[in-house]
């Protein structure tokens, strides 16, 4: 039996949501009729209503966590995966090596804990000088191509083809947030154009630059620019030390490039205008952080190139000791 307030049925709806916002609605059990009357399940008292007992139908509880379904060996279930990537409707998931023969019915069960979801990818890792992953379908069905939603942007991507990390959406709208109306802003290694697309929509550049060797995100990053009506996008299939010459200077440049990002400041600092600020991403030893500043500083030095980091923040975790983080490098 269950707990209810008794309400007439033209008061059903007020009443839930009223259990609702003080939270004693019981959502264990759905909402019944007697006669003229609903049956609102409740773990509480509602002041002013009366209460009742019956017996409610219950409500069929969906797991939330894969990890509670996932149907693999009792050892091994302390190596299911905390963490994935949503990317648009699919999921892509790093499996252990034990875990490996029992892909399938992990990408069932988060399939089934999350069922928006329209296929799950297990990620063999990024290769090549790209950036791209090697996917395998373990659940679902159709490619790994999707459409990613984004601060209310529509971005196609396929993260097979071209690189793409949901996880720096944040990371993305805080440049937005920094871009001044009609600044000239470069990035040198944009992938999808994500960073690219953000700015273009939430802040007032002249132009943005979106570079990248992968003739793919070419192709991504302008079918996105169409689908949002973006304009002011410019998209470029090079090489970033080359194509950076034959742009204007910029007041912004983005350097989402991880592994080797700082081989390529004193390029940027070149093309940047006095004021100007670079935002390089780099995979560091997290005790080597505080150092690392100063000896960027003096190496710029040395290069004739004044510069100033104005902000390191670490982005996400890259191993047990590492991880990335991102300088915001100013022009002096």
């Amino acid at each position: 039996m269950a707990r209810c307030a008794r309400v007439p049925l033209r008061e059903a709806e007020s009443a839930r949501r009223r259990a609702m916002s003080e939270g004693v609605l019981d959502h264990r059990f759905k909402i019944g009729v007697a006669g003229g009357w609903a049956l609102i399940p409740i773990s509480g008292p509602l002041e002013g209503l009366e209460e009742a007992e019956a017996d409610l139908e219950p409500r069929e509880r969906r797991p939330t966590d894969y990890r509670e379904i996932a149907s693999v060996p009792e050892g091994l279930r302390p190596l299911l995966p905390s963490s994935h990537d949503v990317v648009g409707d699919i999921a892509v998931m790093r499996v252990p090596e034990p875990l490996i023969p029992h892909r399938r019915e992990i990408g069932e069960a988060l399939m089934r804990a999350s069922p928006s979801l329209r296929a799950v990818m297990m990620d063999g890792g990024v290769k090549g000088e790209l950036r791209i992953r090697d996917l395998e379908l373990i659940a679902g069905s159709g490619p790994s191509e999707t459409i990613h939603r984004e601060h209310g942007l529509r971005m196609a991507v396929d993260p097979s083809k071209v690189y793409f990390n949901p996880r720096l959406a944040g990371e993305r709208m805080r440049v937005a947030s920094l871009v001044r109306d009609g600044e000239t802003v470069i990035d040198m290694f944009a992938g999808a154009a994500p960073f690219g697309l953000v700015i273009c929509r939430h802040a007032r550049p002249s132009m943005v630059y979106s570079i990248d060797l992968n003739p793919d995100a070419g192709a991504f990053a302008e079918r996105s620019a169409e689908m949002n009506r973006i304009d002011n996008l410019t998209v470029i299939s090079g090489d970033a030390a080359e194509a950076m010459g034959g742009l204007p200077m910029a007041d912004r440049i983005i350097m989402n490039l991880p592994q080797s990002a700082d081989g390529f400041l004193p390029l940027a600092l070149s093309r940047l205008r006095p004021g100007g600020t670079a935002h390089m991403h780099k995979v560091l030893e997290r005790s080597a952080l505080e150092a690392y500043s100063e000896r960027l500083r003096e190496e710029m030095a040395a290069l004739g190139l004044g510069m100033r980091v104005s902000l390191a923040t670490e982005l996400k975790t890259y191993s047990p000791t590492m991880s990335v983080y991102v300088f915001d490098v100013a022009r002096e």
